[in-house]
């Protein structure tokens, strides 16, 4: 269930993205990266590390208010981030010791959705013309 619950969350986080319409998601998704830049700041355990990876992240999501890619490649940054927090033993709650690693595997889902485009799974292709 460590595994499975976090895939679960990366998938509701792009359906609930589906119901924000463009450009909106777009940048809806470069404030959340911005977010998740200084989500370990307070309690992060690499220290002045911590203020450096938000500085890289306020740029990233700068950069993601027009790009879906750097939507992508802030969260492949924000995985490594958990990963060194969970292997540092400083997760991004506390009370939840493995909080970092479900969140290092939620981001992925994500990234992956965003390098597609960030599309909306609501939309549909037009249907396919009949042959007579």
């Amino acid at each position: 269930m460590d595994y499975v619950i976090p895939v679960l969350v990366g998938i509701a986080y792009v359906c609930l993205n589906s119901v924000i319409p463009e450009p909106h998601r777009l940048r809806f998704n470069a404030l959340v990266i911005a977010g998740a830049g200084a989500t370990y700041i307070s309690g992060g355990g690499v220290g002045m590390w911590e203020l450096a990876f938000t500085a890289v992240m306020t740029g990233v999501a700068y950069r993601a208010l027009t790009s879906y890619v750097f939507v992508g490649i802030g969260w492949l940054l924000h995985t490594g981030w958990d990963i060194l927090h969970h292997l540092k033993g400083a997760p991004i709650l506390p009370e939840l010791s493995h909080s970092s690693l479900g969140c290092a595997i939620c981001d992925p889902v994500i990234a992956l959705w965003a390098f597609g485009g960030g599309r909306s799974i609501r939309t549909r292709k037009s249907p396919s013309p009949r042959l007579a």
